[in-house]
């Protein structure tokens, strides 16, 4: 038999099984680096098959109570590096319990947002290249370019700027004039002032003479952005082993995830951040799912709780984002969007829900388990749920 044949057969012994297709993919790529026969490969797929079908959840188990304890459990043995560490190159990340909070009360804006930017073609194994990425980035303020000064007898604010500072951060303008005209523009566009440049020097003051006025005008020059994304304090670049090789992956202080999508040198694909509200405004609701999963593995596998099973943190995410958008794991969330009275009030503002109800004129079905417990009926899961009566022998 030739090796195509071989290949043929072994392709739909695989295709017979009852695997999801990522499934399948993976056993048939895996057995064809081994270079099995037909027999072995059947043994395999049987036996893949086999342990698929023994991890699958049986009918009517309560998959949402055993993820609330799996996840639960762990979340309660997170006392080490519980707030903040020294995460990449002295970046500061929320980690541990607190992250796991602010991922299931999916927060607007994390406390501390960070993106993880990669590179593409020579920007990734190019320092130089991978600097100008920075720049376009990092949020170039005054204090970087300078220094500032207050002539408080001519009421003036004087700015100072360094040329090899603006010939690393403007790599693509030739003259220093250039960069430092432009400076000035902003300043006038900024501030609303009229600004004198001659070389690397700015001056410029206020309408009227006023000390106030004048402290008011360098405090605002502190804020004004030159170059970058405002959200993006600070950006860090390391060399890494990556998928696609040693290639320079850059950090952020801040996150501005769309803005960051369309600067050249930047890979899209692989290129994410620690919002998730910023990856679905983006990418869309499967993109925040997708993140939701691994920023909670993430964080127990930092704690060493890698053992929690993914399929738990997946349920998390889908009940999160099955509506087509995120909500919280709280009252203001799924728990208060439940269809139950008793299950709403079992959660929160207790009274608030049972008067709300009974203006309202709601009804409780008693489906759920919650309101089940509550009212000390059978709860309808598992063998509660069967409806199993022995009759009278009929001889």
């Amino acid at each position: 038999m030739t090796r195509a044949n071989v290949t043929d057969d072994i392709e739909a012994i695989v295709e017979d099984t009852d695997l999801p297709r990522r499934l399948k993919d993976d056993v048939y790529s895996t057995i064809e680096e081994r270079d099995v026969t037909v027999e072995e490969a059947d043994q395999i797929a049987k036996a893949v098959q086999s342990r698929y079908q023994e991890t699958r959840v049986d009918p009517l188990d309560p998959v949402g109570t055993v993820s609330a304890q799996s996840i639960g459990e762990p979340g309660t043995q997170m006392t080490m590096n519980t707030f903040h560490y020294a995460g990449v190159a002295e970046i500061d990340v929320t980690q541990g319990l607190p992250r796991l909070i602010e991922l299931v009360d999916a927060r607007k804006t994390p406390d501390t947002p960070m993106m993880t930017v990669h590179l593409e073609d020579e920007y990734a194994t190019d320092r130089e290249k991978a600097h100008e990425v920075v720049w376009k980035i990092e949020a170039t303020r005054i204090l970087a370019l300078g220094d500032i000064s207050t002539n408080v007898a001519d009421m003036l604010v004087q700015i100072d700027l360094n040329e090899e500072t603006l010939m690393e951060r403007w790599p693509t303008v030739d003259q220093v004039e250039d960069v430092a005209e432009e400076i000035a523009e902003t300043i006038e566009s900024k501030l609303a002032v009229q600004t004198r440049q001659a070389g690397t020097m700015i001056e410029f003051g206020p309408e009227e003479p006023s000390y106030r006025d004048l402290l008011q005008l360098v405090e605002e020059l502190r804020e004004v952005v030159f170059k970058g994304i405002e959200d993006i304090s600070r950006v860090v670049i390391r060399k890494e082993e990556t998928d696609e090789g040693e290639e320079f992956v850059l950090y952020t202080e801040g996150s501005a995830f769309g803005d960051v999508l369309g600067i050249e040198g930047i890979d899209a694909s692989r290129t994410t951040c620690n919002n998730i509200h910023e990856i679905y405004r983006n990418l869309g609701i499967e993109a925040a799912r997708e993140t939701l999963i691994n920023e909670t593995m993430h964080t127990l596998e930092e704690q060493g709780l890698d053992d929690v099973n993914i399929r738990h943190l997946m349920l998390v995410a889908d009940i999160m984002t099955n509506r087509g958008e995120i909500e919280s794991i709280g009252r203001h969330g799924i728990s208060g969007n439940k269809e139950s009275v008793l299950a709403r009030a079992a959660y929160e503002v207790t009274v608030n829900h049972l008067l709300d109800a009974a203006i309202h004129g709601e009804v409780d079905v008693l489906e759920g388990v919650i309101e089940n417990v509550i009212v000390g009926k059978p709860v309808q899961l598992g063998t509660g749920d069967v409806d199993l009566r022995m009759g009278a022998s009929q001889d």
